[in-house]
């Protein structure tokens, strides 16, 4: 089965048509302020997927996308593996909860570890 292509003309960014004639796009859309790293409460899990293969898992980060990656690119440079950020969570590749929590410190980033 083939995949669907993505619309790439969604200039409105996820946004549905409006009805109102006095509906401004700008006024209702607002980036949200990264906090400081002493007001973030992240959680560290661990999640196993299929194949007993491990990731840790950064939850509840507060803040744009941009500084959501490049928390994630930090991470996953000084972990030396691959993983993502998007959605408001950061995925490392591998069983780095403890390397990912001596970073978030020394960072200043307040965190709690989750899960077994």
């Amino acid at each position: 089965m083939a995949k669907k292509k993505k619309n790439k003309r969604n200039f409105s960014g996820g946004m549905v048509y409006s009805t109102d004639p006095d509906y401004d796009f700008e006024e209702g859309y607002e980036e949200a302020e990264t906090p400081p790293p002493t007001q973030q409460n992240l959680r560290l899990h661990l999640i196993r997927h299929k194949g007993n293969k491990i990731s840790t898992v950064v939850r509840d980060f507060v803040g744009t996308d941009d500084d959501l990656k490049s928390l994630g690119k930090l991470l996953k440079s000084k972990c030396g593996t691959g993983g993502s950020a998007k959605d408001g969570e950061i995925i490392i590749q591998g069983n780095k909860r403890d390397k990912v929590a001596e970073i978030l410190k020394k960072e200043g980033y307040k965190f709690k570890l989750v899960g077994g």
